[in-house]
């Protein structure tokens, strides 16, 4: 789109790098940039390389909500669209990338250091790597530089993720089928706690709430807002009711439903059906010290006809139908007709 007469472009643009690593800089040459060049960028010491993710006021938009200011004087800047041979001396680095991540997984082996090199990123130029791993504790990488960089002849820097960052960078597929929303669209990370699940009526299985970080999935939090919204008038589900059959106890809840299965202490296994508005005045009458007579009472209101809407006709229900010896079909041959006799009569 064209900007309005005498507005200048926003001069700051949104760079990627290896996986999700994205950062600002800004255009201070007025390069013309458009999303999907590669670009030089500014680094600590050399250059760096990436590809342009996104440009002009949408840039500004991603700044406000990473709370970057965009009169920071300090953003580095973008040096010149990449040539050829940054793009070559670029790509070397990266198909070197896995050998070298290997052989200092070895080095940290044997050097017995309790941590995990998850990824392996080189700047632009080559100059430097910088190796992402994780840890429970501290750890003393001192020798583990020292013997990376003799053996690779590159200056090292190590960076400590968390495991949640560590599922963002690696990416993968989900037990939902779909890729991880960490690595594709989700910006930041919030607290997920067991009393999400409990909201939510899920069991606790920790094999399932937990995704590939092994930290509780983030998607608990999607839906939780709906699942509160919803609790706020129903009922607890540690809830007694007093009848003078005896005391019962909550078994199960669907909250959307606003169905409630309760069962005497006497006979745990026979459930019955109530909705919400039917368990907040028994409660009610309760808090009154009135009991009522039974929950059979007020579980026959909510029993419902089920209309058939499926009927066995031909059997198509039958697991033994096709055990069953096919009838040959007997063909309609059609018989021919006698062929007249010639007459003996000679004349």
């Amino acid at each position: 789109m064209s900007l309005p007469n005498g507005q200048k472009p926003f001069d700051c643009v949104e760079v990627r790098f290896k996986n999700s690593r994205k950062e600002f800089y800004r255009n201070s040459d007025n390069l013309q940039l458009s999303i999907g060049d590669v670009v030089a960028t500014q680094a600590k010491s050399g250059h760096d390389v990436g590809v342009v993710t996104l440009t002009g006021e949408l840039v500004r938009i991603q700044m406000k909500r990473k709370k970057v200011s965009p009169e920071d004087k300090n953003i580095p800047k973008i040096y010149r669209k990449a040539s050829q041979r940054d793009i070559d001396i670029w790509q070397k680095c990266r198909d070197k990338e896995e050998e070298i991540k290997k052989r200092s997984r070895e080095i940290a082996i044997s050097l017995k250091l309790q941590m995990k090199l998850s990824d392996v990123e080189f700047q632009g130029d080559g100059s430097k790597a910088t190796f992402y791993y994780t840890a429970e504790d501290r750890v003393d990488f001192r020798q583990l530089i020292k013997d990376m960089a003799k053996a690779f002849g590159i200056r090292i820097e190590m960076r400590q993720i968390g495991y949640r960052q560590e599922a963002q960078r690696l990416g993968g597929i989900g037990s939902c089928g779909r890729e991880l929303c960490c690595s594709t669209w989700l910006t930041d990370f919030r607290s997920v706690s067991t009393a999400s699940a409990r909201y939510q009526q899920l069991a606790l299985n920790p094999q399932k709430l937990a995704g590939q970080c092994g930290k509780l999935k983030c998607c608990l939090n999607y839906e939780l807002d709906m699942y509160l919204e919803a609790l706020k008038n129903f009922p607890p589900s540690d809830c007694k009711l007093k009848t003078s059959k005896g005391l019962a106890f909550c078994q199960k809840a669907d909250i959307f439903k606003e169905k409630l299965w309760f069962s005497y202490k006497d006979e745990p296994a026979i459930w019955h059906t109530l909705t919400k508005d039917q368990v907040l005045e028994i409660l009610e009458l309760n808090k009154k010290n009135q009991k009522v007579a039974s929950l059979e009472e007020y579980a026959a209101d909510n029993i419902i006809e089920e209309k058939t809407t499926f009927e066995n006709v031909v059997g198509q229900d039958s697991l033994t139908r096709f055990d069953r010896p096919k009838k040959k079909k007997r063909r309609n041959k059609k018989r021919r007709k006698p062929k007249p006799k010639a007459s003996s009569n000679a004349k």
